[in-house]
């Protein structure tokens, strides 16, 4: 109990708003939070689809990354909406054509980049209504354009108010570790993947690094972490 009230102490100790205004790490906990969202957002619509063509409710993963929560495509999403729509009074129908533009234009660069540096894609639109080299399609951009409209004028202000009300000390302190968790994640996630595309293309590991991915992060491993990977040829 004595080390505890001394950490609360510590914690409310300085007075300054934490993360105020669009400042790093207000953006930072934007992704975050934004990464989760989509995460639970995928997976749950995911669930209803797989009830209504096959009965059953089907609960798959749809990280972005092997241990978090987290998919980094709609935290990256999150962040760069709020940051470049918040910083100008935009009327609601623009912030939903820039946010349609906004969200498709991430989608592109993202898959552009899986492909071309890990061989694999997590999604392939080439079936689908008006689609752009498979990569984003127009109908999804205007669900990124409501997905941004909601975000921005309705739930960025309050998880903004909520942000700032954490202690500054504590603020820092989480965000500090999180960030190095993140890191951590990030790191070994795409190394893993980069490895897998080798390997899957004959490629023997010749350093420590590469058996290490080899020996604790095997492509049937990373397929239960991204079962919806395809590997592109």
């Amino acid at each position: 109990m004595k080390y505890f009230n001394k950490f609360k102490n510590w914690c409310i100790k300085d007075k300054r708003i934490f993360a105020e205004g669009l400042s790093l790490y207000k953006l930072y906990w934007v992704y975050i939070i934004g990464g989760i969202i989509g995460v639970y957002y995928e997976q749950i619509l995911n669930g209803f689809f797989a009830l209504h063509y096959d009965g059953i409710f089907k609960w798959e993963l749809r990280r972005g990354v092997i241990f978090e929560p987290i998919n980094p495509l709609y935290g990256v999403g999150a962040l760069l909406l709020v940051y470049l729509l918040k910083r100008k009074n935009y009327t609601k129908l623009q912030t939903y054509i820039y946010g349609a533009f906004i969200g498709g234009l991430v989608e592109y660069i993202v898959s552009f980049l899986q492909d071309t540096f890990v061989g694999h894609t997590s999604w392939d639109y080439s079936e689908k209504l008006l689609n752009i080299n498979g990569r984003t399609s127009i109908p999804y951009m205007l669900v990124w354009g409501l997905f941004a409209l909601i975000l921005v004028c309705y739930i960025y202000p309050k998880i903004s108010d909520l942000i700032e009300k954490v202690p500054y000390n504590l603020g820092m302190l989480l965000t500090h570790i999180s960030m190095i968790v993140m890191a951590l994640d990030c790191f070994i996630s795409w190394g893993a993947l980069i490895r897998q595309y080798f390997r899957e293309s004959g490629y023997h590991p010749f350093t420590w690094y590469g058996k290490f991915f080899d020996k604790y992060f095997p492509s049937d491993f990373l397929r239960t972490r991204y079962p919806n990977m395809r590997y592109m040829k």
